[in-house]
């Protein structure tokens, strides 16, 4: 996935002209962003200070190796009871 370009201060303080009253179009045009990335954002972390923004991607990320270690370990646990059946 791509990085960025907006590290998590800038981002906060274009969703806070946005909670100020700036039109939206302003200021995607002003920030150099798409409507779509600026209702993204807000969506995802309106009203969040920079560090619950690391925080909450670093949590994202751990959960998604936690996600894909529960999946491998399925699969394997799959495969030993599918091993287990043939030989009885």
């Amino acid at each position: 996935m791509k990085s960025s370009k907006f590290s998590d201060a800038q981002k906060a303080f274009i969703l806070k002209q946005g909670a100020d009253g700036m039109p939206v179009a302003d200021l995607c045009r002003k920030a150099g962003i798409s409507p779509a990335t600026s209702f993204s954002w807000k969506k995802k972390c309106d009203g969040m200070l920079p560090t619950d923004m690391r925080r909450m991607k670093l949590l994202e990320d751990e959960n998604a190796k936690l996600r894909k270690l529960v999946a491998d370990l399925s699969l394997d646990q799959e495969r030993l009871q599918d091993v287990l059946r043939r030989m009885l």
